[in-house]
């Protein structure tokens, strides 16, 4: 399976709620539901953690891609993901990107041909 990375940095394809979607695991959805219960208060049904990537335009997402202030960015620019953005690294990023993300991001940035 090719990788998947989101606007932030997050690989989709190696993501728990993406793997049980392409799976249709039930069972792992139910999983992931509890945890997101008992680690973050988020009470959602196991088919609200359903996702085909951050990338998506269509399909099943989870609602925080709703929300997310990296991802509405990356739409509006048509970029693959941040590290093709010319404002890359931008403070929105910055601040909620990880590091593991962000390393992702700066490995895709240093393979892109000289501006």
């Amino acid at each position: 399976m090719e990788k998947m990375i989101a606007y932030c940095g997050l690989v989709c394809t190696d993501c728990e709620a993406y793997l049980a979607t392409q799976r249709g695991d039930t069972d792992a959805l139910a999983r992931l539901a509890e945890r997101a219960r008992e680690e973050f208060g988020v009470d959602l049904p196991p088919h609200a953690h359903m996702c085909d990537g951050c990338l998506a335009i269509s399909g099943r997402q989870i609602p925080y891609c709703g929300t997310c202030a990296i991802r509405a960015c990356g739409v509006v620019r048509q970029v693959p993901n941040c590290g093709h953005c010319p404002d890359y690294p931008c403070e929105t990023l910055l601040s909620h990107a990880n590091a593991d993300q962000k390393a992702t991001l700066d490995a895709i940035r240093e393979d892109l041909p000289p501006r």
